[in-house]
């Protein structure tokens, strides 16, 4: 009788065992699926962002820097600008200058990257970081993959911050800005430091922001800077980097050339590329200057009637320059709509994310790590912050603000001087007794 019972109970698992493989097979087939779609797009995003190139080098960091023909960068992905035509110069430059008559003037050093040691790129082509597989799958999604988080920039307005830019996104900021008035362009030199960062999902950043709209859905922003983010590049270098939105950072926009947008026309700079050399402690300082602009339309208007110049004042771009020769390119007009005409406000100072990963707020850097009171040599700074006004020149900004969310982790201290102009120390190392 038990010998019977267990050949029956034997008969009851085999026949469970029949009915479960197939379901077993099925949901590893499914697994599989998953994996093989996810692997065909990156795949497909990774041959979409790098594209073919006529050179390559490699740079002692480990980034690839491909040479990619002008005319076939990402930018021209973007529908808008399918048959957009491309301003190798700008028409006007608020500092007056006249570009294509020489390189590089003759008292100026060349601002240097680190892939620079093992070539540079032909004319005709521009530097593009080449991405790698590892970066895409960092992120939460293809789809978010180079972009930044909503409401990661900073709201000086008169009125409270809205409650969720400290309790929700964990961005947190020591900068100084200007508003109420209409605003054609920044410019600000910046040194350059390699905070440490605590989680890799976390950044520490340097950057200019040029903005309008409102702080709600529809906001426009251009941002340039320096950065340091291991989530996004695999590793803590210090990096140059531009950032775009028109839609408070939803869906449109992104890092760099990782996506279409920015349309780049130097071939000496690389965006998303290492920046060499940086500043030390107590020691040799170095720094980058920034310059984002844009033609106001009554000038270019008068421009382009008087055939001073060939583009439609329409188009409205705005461009950037590095350094005091590098004009790198544009951002086209058609890609904002507020800041088709001009900026609202003005931002300069440092950003980083706060994730509190262990219930306490983090020990990423910003700037050099240090306090704005130990000043020069040991703090982070801005200097020579100048607007571009109507008339298209550089002044001083008037009525700066500041502004932090908790200044006992991050802070700001502004000042001027004859040679530094309008400028400002930031920054801190987060964590800190009074910073719990």
């Amino acid at each position: 009788m038990a010998a019977k019972l267990g050949y029956e109970k034997k008969l009851v698992l085999c026949f469970l065992l029949v009915l479960l493989v197939p379901f077993t097979f099925a949901s590893r087939a499914t697994i599989n699926n998953g994996v093989s779609s996810q692997k065909l797009e990156v795949q497909k995003h990774l041959k979409n962002l790098n594209k073919p190139h006529v050179k390559s080098i490699k740079s002692p960091d480990g980034d690839i820097i491909d040479c990619v023909h002008v005319s076939n960068q990402p930018a021209f992905d973007h529908p808008e600008l399918k048959s957009h035509k491309i301003q190798m110069i700008p028409n006007y430059h608020p500092e007056g200058k006249i570009f294509g008559e020489s390189k590089v003037s003759s008292n100026s050093k060349p601002l240097t990257q680190l892939w620079h040691k093992n070539g540079r790129c032909p004319e005709g082509t521009i530097p593009v970081r080449r991405t790698k597989k590892d970066e895409i799958l960092r992120a939460s999604s293809i789809q978010n993959f180079g972009k930044k988080k909503q409401k990661s920039f900073p709201q000086p307005r008169s009125s409270k911050p809205l409650p969720d830019l400290i309790t929700q996104s964990g961005h947190q900021h020591a900068i100084v800005y200007v508003e109420g008035d209409k605003y054609y362009g920044a410019k600000a030199t910046i040194n350059v430091w390699d905070p440490k960062i605590q989680q890799p999902n976390e950044f520490s950043l340097s950057q200019m922001w040029l903005l309008s709209g409102s702080f709600g859905q529809d906001l426009n922003s251009i941002e340039a800077g320096w950065q340091v983010s291991p989530d996004l590049y695999g590793d803590n270098n210090t990096r140059l980097f531009t950032y775009w939105t028109s839609d408070a950072y939803q869906a449109t926009g992104c890092y760099n050339l990782l996506c279409s947008g920015f349309i780049q026309v130097n071939n000496d700079i690389a965006l998303g590329a290492s920046i060499y050399p940086l500043s030390n402690y107590g020691s040799s300082q170095y720094d980058i200057s920034i310059l984002v602009w844009k033609v106001p339309f009554h000038l270019a208007n008068t421009l382009y009637l008087n055939h001073l110049c060939i583009i439609d004042p329409k188009e409205g771009n705005w461009w950037m320059q590095f350094g005091s020769e590098h004009v790198l390119g544009y951002w086209p007009g058609p890609l904002f709509s507020y800041l088709s005409e001009s900026a609202s406000m003005i931002e300069w100072g440092g950003e980083v994310v706060n994730s509190e990963s262990d219930g306490q707020h983090t020990s990423t850097q910003m700037g050099s790590g240090h306090f704005p009171d130990e000043g020069f040599g040991k703090s982070s700074y801005f200097k020579n912050i100048q607007i571009v006004d109507a008339n298209n020149k550089l002044r001083p900004p008037k009525d700066l603000g500041t502004f932090t969310e908790q200044d006992s982790c991050y802070n700001v201290k502004t000042g001027s001087a004859n040679d530094w102009g309008n400028y400002f120390y930031y920054g801190g190392p987060g964590r800190n007794p009074n910073c719990p």
